[in-house]
């Protein structure tokens, strides 16, 4: 029997993403009806939100408000607006999450401004010099207990330049992810390099390959190949931050490319339209595994808090289900379990590089 589900309260940057606040709101709102264990803070303009959420079916039980004066447009330099606008919905948003009054972080909004209001906010978890950001992707395969068709990719995006020991605790951090959201115990973990033997790749790939596979607390797989990725090969990809980003750009452009090419072949000639058809079935199927409102968005680790990074063109679905995938990571005890295998992994290395006549037994 199990017990019973602890409620997790998430903060809302209400102000952050290309549709907010309204749909920003009406994701919170729909969220209070659809799960009691969450409870949401909606940060921002309190006045324009308070009145989106009277034109808005919710449980007024579950959503709490709380004014900031300012926010980050998506187009602004993250360290001037942070330092022009302390008030800002993503900064105060962050502090009620240092302070206790959430467990969670959610916004859609400027990525730079958010990464940055978490790290001058958030305690880094000792062991971790970069804070990755993290992504999802369609695969073929699936995994974990609920089926799920999405893999992590990262950095894609907060560390451009990385070393063997980022590398290494990105996979370690990602693993500690997979396992907690996906419910993958065992989840692959593979390092992105231009080939599959151990020796490809820069210096830092073939060091962290070198460290990783000594260590049998994680399913480390060894390298893969960008055409591995949308295969599911790996359950998580690890990388630098300046490839992550290209390749996760490149992922969301193909899915969206083959969708649209198929609308237009459907327009186009009579044989297609039959053709598309009958491949009508696989190609819904496509947009849902493609369709990353459904997962809502995706973690930057490394923090003592849960921040979950939503896209930017998020509308209510996405924010529904990120808030759900921030309660379930919390529920975790997320930031522990990563403090705990980059701590397992210090040790296993310091004794490999300890003589074993000096070892002492325990």
């Amino acid at each position: 029997m199990r017990e019973p589900t602890k409620t997790v309260t998430v903060a809302v940057d209400a102000m952050g993403g290309d549709h907010a606040p309204d749909e920003i709101v009406r994701g919170v709102a729909q969220l209070s009806l659809d799960a009691s264990h969450i409870q949401t803070i909606l940060v921002g303009d309190a006045e324009r939100i308070g009145a989106l959420l009277q034109k808005t079916r919710h449980d007024p039980e579950r959503i709490a408000v709380h004014h900031a004066g300012s926010r980050v447009m998506m187009h602004e330099k993250p360290a001037e607006a942070l330092a022009a606008r302390p008030d800002c919905s993503i900064a105060v948003a962050a502090e009620l999450v240092r302070d206790g009054a959430a467990d969670a972080l959610v916004s859609a909004g400027n990525t730079g401004a958010s990464v940055l209001a978490c790290a001058r906010t958030f305690r880094r978890i000792p062991g971790v010099r970069r804070a990755p950001l993290a992504a999802v992707y369609p695969t073929e395969i699936r995994r974990g207990e609920k089926d799920d068709p999405f893999s992590l990719i990262l950095d894609v995006g907060a560390t451009l330049e990385v070393n063997a020991e980022d590398l290494v605790s990105f996979a370690l951090m990602g693993s500690a992810y997979a396992s907690a959201v996906s419910r993958n115990p065992r989840p692959k973990v593979a390092l992105l390099s231009n080939g599959a033997e151990a020796g490809k790749g820069p210096p830092e790939i073939v060091e962290a390959h070198r460290l990783l596979a000594s260590f049998t607390d994680i399913n480390f797989v060894g390298n893969v190949e960008g055409i591995d990725i949308p295969r599911g090969t790996a359950d998580v990809v690890v990388c630098g931050g300046f490839v992550g980003n290209v390749v996760l750009k490149m992922l969301e452009g193909v899915s969206e490319t083959v969708v649209r090419l198929a609308s237009y072949a459907y327009k186009e000639r009579i044989i297609w339209r039959a053709g598309l058809m009958m491949l009508s079935g696989g190609i819904n199927r496509l947009k849902e595994v493609t369709d990353w409102q459904q997962y809502g968005g995706a973690p930057v680790l490394g923090f003592d808090k849960l921040f979950i990074k939503a896209h930017g063109r998020s509308k209510a679905r996405a924010i529904t289900n990120a808030c759900k995938v921030a309660a379930k990571a919390s529920q975790s005890g997320l930031a522990t379990q990563i403090e705990t295998a980059l701590q397992r992994f210090e040790l296993a290395r310091a004794q490999s590089l300890t003589p074993a006549a000096i070892v002492k037994p325990a």
